[in-house]
């Protein structure tokens, strides 16, 4: 037997490496902003981020946003975690999108309507840019590719040129809807963005890790990763990608149906032609199957990736080919300045403000040695999350702006925070609040 002495210095030795964990992180992403503001003007110049690592610029303001944003915070850390385990099922599902949406929105208004939510749709470099010239969606997908590298007469913009196609069809078909412009277009990505939280919930539960998915959905709420879902076309990709996992955990179960499996494939493949580097979401997709123990979804996801990539191949983009030209687009800009020396771990400082210190706090649970021999659903999500990003960042073609461009593995990243002890979950959601109100407050980000 173990000495009760022993037994109850357990948990005050973890809570001591949550705080351990938190003060690495706050040292790294201090460290990130400081380097910048010391080294020398020439190198930093070539970091092309005013307010490194985030990507904006330093501008202290306040907008109307402010209070709602405090109140929603505070609210949040006090009642979250209660209403959380004690909510049926479907109504804190409800609850944590509308809360997150309501948060997201009010994090935009600190910067104000225009500045902050309705025009950040409309810089030249965006997507809507060349929404007007796309007048034959056929013509425009067979020669997609050939617009790719930079200066040539008819080169896409800046964001158009480096995704696939997915990414301006999604955007052409809103506007063919009668949903265009940059109010229509933002408020779709942050609709879908924020349905990223639900998503987890549902994928979690579905692997049988309810308990950790009620405790996770407070974090996921109110996620530092808000202020770039608010604007930004990565946030749509984290929740089209975020559902592609959620559904194969439905079809993982014992009574799960093929059409979720297929569905999810279908997605799963639709977030390639979105995002390049949404190849790396492969890895919470097997971290899903591990995590349910069974193969039985693969052939139906499979079956159904192909009729989308299938799709697009025969209407003449090749997948391959626009990798290999969005690479070479990548080193004609400011990437083959940018110094890989200071942005392989300032990408990792900025994914810890897009995550929170309650998120670093947490993850020396998730990601202990017992608990992923275990095959503890959540943790696999948790590991296959961080795998996804650290390949990201050692692969050099994300350098800057990851916490907007990382949405979709940040995501699962924050559901580490289930493993914090219920006791100290207000004081941890308390500092995720603080931390985010801090940073909306002080930079004026580009997203």
């Amino acid at each position: 037997m173990h000495d009760v002495s022993e037994v109850a210095a357990q948990p005050r030795v973890q809570i001591r490496g949550d705080l351990i964990s938190a003060g690495i992180a706050a040292a790294l992403v201090a460290t990130a902003f400081i380097i910048p503001r010391i080294a020398n003007p020439q190198w930093v110049s070539k970091l092309y981020a005013a307010s490194a690592p985030i990507f904006g610029s330093w501008l202290p303001h306040i907008g109307w946003g402010t209070g709602p944003a405090i109140v929603i915070a505070a609210l949040v850390a006090l009642q979250g975690p209660a209403l959380a385990q004690r909510l049926p099922w479907r109504r804190v599902l409800a609850m944590s999108w509308v809360t997150s949406i309501a948060w997201t929105f009010a994090l935009a208004m600190v910067d104000g309507w225009h500045r902050g939510f309705t025009n950040r749709f409309n810089d030249p470099n965006e997507y809507l840019h060349e929404v007007g010239g796309v007048t034959d969606i056929g013509a425009m997908l067979r020669g997609f590719s050939g617009r790719i590298l930079d200066f040539q007469p008819d080169s896409w913009t800046t964001h158009v040129s480096g995704h696939p196609p997915g990414a301006l069809l999604f955007f052409v078909l809103l506007d063919r809807l009668g949903l265009g412009g940059s109010t229509w277009a933002a408020l779709a990505c942050m609709l879908i963005g924020t349905s990223a939280v639900v998503a987890v919930a549902v994928a979690l539960r579905a692997v049988g890790a309810e308990d950790r998915a009620r405790a996770a959905l407070p974090f996921l709420t109110l996620a530092p990763a808000a202020v770039w879902i608010a604007v930004s076309a990565d946030a749509m990709f984290a929740g089209v990608t975020a559902w592609a996992v959620a559904l194969l955990a439905l079809a993982a179960r014992p009574a799960g149906s093929h059409v979720a499996a297929v569905a999810a494939g279908m997605l799963f493949a639709f977030g390639i032609y979105l995002s390049y580097g949404l190849t790396l979401m492969a890895i919470p997709a097997v971290a899903v199957l591990l995590a349910g123990r069974t193969i039985r979804p693969l052939l139906p996801a499979v079956a159904g990736a192909l009729v989308v990539v299938a799709a697009f191949t025969l209407s003449g983009f090749w997948w391959v080919d626009g990798y290999h030209l969005v690479v070479e687009r990548y080193y004609q800009g400011v990437a083959k300045n940018r110094s890989y020396a200071y942005w392989w771990w300032g990408n990792l400082a900025a994914t810890v403000c897009a995550i929170g210190l309650a998120t670093a706090a947490a993850l020396h649970r998730a990601l202990s040695p017992r608990v992923l021999r275990a095959l503890d659903p959540t943790a696999l999500l948790v590991a296959a999350a961080l795998c996804a990003i650290l390949a990201a960042d050692i692969s050099g073609l994300s350098k800057a702006e990851t916490e907007r461009i990382w949405l979709p593995f940040d995501m699962w990243l924050l559901a580490a925070t289930a493993f914090l002890p219920r006791s100290t979950a207000r004081g941890w959601l308390a500092v995720q609040g603080i931390g985010t109100l801090v940073l909306v407050h002080s930079i004026l980000t580009n997203w």
